[in-house]
């Protein structure tokens, strides 16, 4: 039996976005481990049939000494576990596990779900950050893109010259994400925000537009759903006082809130792969407004599916949501169902699947006639 290393950087991102994955892997009788620190979600995969190996990661944090302990505790698992295969996700994961991969000659699979922050602009971070992602990536048997703009920073930079291959990001689950019936507006329209609470994210964007539009309609709902960093709390409870949004920290299941939403904003200009909001509210029939952000853009067309606007431009989000506030209802119920269109024939989570086990099978083959 053949033993495939999965290994991400949380629980809630392999069970919400790569579960079936994990399913099929299990189905075609791989020995399924995955690495990764204890969350709520391991004991779901357990139940399952994966075996669980933990390991602490300093998801956001620099600290040198931090990442050497990991990279110490990457090196002994791998000894341990000696796998045929390694899906490796996110840049600390990709960076650490892939060099160490290379070195040990053990064959594996690289997702960039986004470059992150630290790749965004040009520094000394920058350079450094290149440098060890062409280390790590030297020897992946194939790197998995989530969008053009990622791919082509690699092909600038030179940074892998293999096989790879361009996947609608983690793609959607259809049927959890399922089309549901679009609300009247008799008692309003309903915003949803639904993102880590930071600027990167657009909030800042999404509360100036709350703000204009309860003035103009004062029967309109904004709501915002996600985790907050200190940094907003008070913001965020001093617009909830004054009645322009409603706060509902983080929400583990967003689909009773997208019931009885009319649309999902995305203005965020955070350099991800493709965002997981924009696919789930789009599957579920509801127009999206997002800004023209790679990862954000890829998932919309411009006036059948939702509206784009430039990033941080407040006045465009602004144009945008007045535009959608001016539309008949049934207008925007079509555009919601083009969206779920849209995500069937481009984005369905089935087409990343294949996609995996197809380079699983093509990677394991070629390894073992060698």
């Amino acid at each position: 039996m053949k033993k495939i290393l999965i290994m991400v950087n949380r629980d809630f991102v392999l069970y919400n976005f790569r579960i079936e994955l994990v399913e099929r892997l299990l189905q075609e009788n791989y020995k399924v481990y995955i690495c990764l620190p204890y969350g709520e979600k391991v004991n779901k995969m357990i139940a399952m049939g994966c075996k669980f190996v933990p390991v602490e990661i300093d998801k956001r944090g620099k600290n040198p000494f931090r990442d050497l302990k990991l990279i110490r505790s990457y090196r002994t698992i791998l000894k341990r576990i000696q796998p045929d295969m390694i899906l490796m996700y996110t840049t600390k994961v990709n960076i650490y596990a892939g060099i160490l991969a290379g070195r040990m000659k053990i064959p594996y699979l690289m997702n960039v779900s986004g470059l992150g922050t630290a790749l965004e602009y040009k520094s000394i971070i920058q350079k450094l950050m290149i440098s060890l992602y062409k280390k790590a990536a030297r020897h992946a048997k194939c790197l998995f893109f989530q969008n053009s703009e990622n791919q082509a920073f690699f092909e600038e930079h030179r940074m892998y010259s293999g096989s790879q291959q361009l996947i609608p990001g983690s793609g959607v689950n259809l049927k959890r994400w399922h089309l549901m019936d679009y609300p009247d507006s008799i008692n309003g329209v309903e915003f949803l925000f639904i993102a880590r609470v930071i600027k990167e994210k657009g909030i800042e964007e999404y509360l100036a537009a709350a703000k204009q539009m309860k003035a103009e309609y004062p029967d309109t709902k904004f709501h915002v759903l996600g985790p907050c960093d200190g940094e907003y709390e008070d913001v965020l409870e001093e617009y909830e006082k004054n009645g322009v949004i409603q706060y509902h920290g983080m929400v583990q299941d967003t689909r009773e809130f997208l019931k009885r939403a009319h649309c999902t904003i995305h203005p965020s200009y955070y350099p991800e792969g493709i965002s997981n909001v924009l696919l789930e509210s789009a599957a579920c029939g509801r127009p999206v407004i997002t800004t023209n952000r790679s990862g954000c853009r890829e998932t919309v067309e411009d006036g059948v599916t939702g509206f784009v606007f430039e990033q941080k431009n407040r006045a465009a989000l602004i144009r945008c949501v007045r535009k959608f506030m001016k539309m008949e209802n049934e207008k925007r119920r079509t555009m919601g169902i083009a969206g779920r269109e849209k995500m069937a024939r481009e984005f369905d989570r089935e087409i990343v699947v294949r996609a995996y086990m197809e380079e699983v099978k093509n990677g394991l083959q070629e390894f073992f006639i060698k």
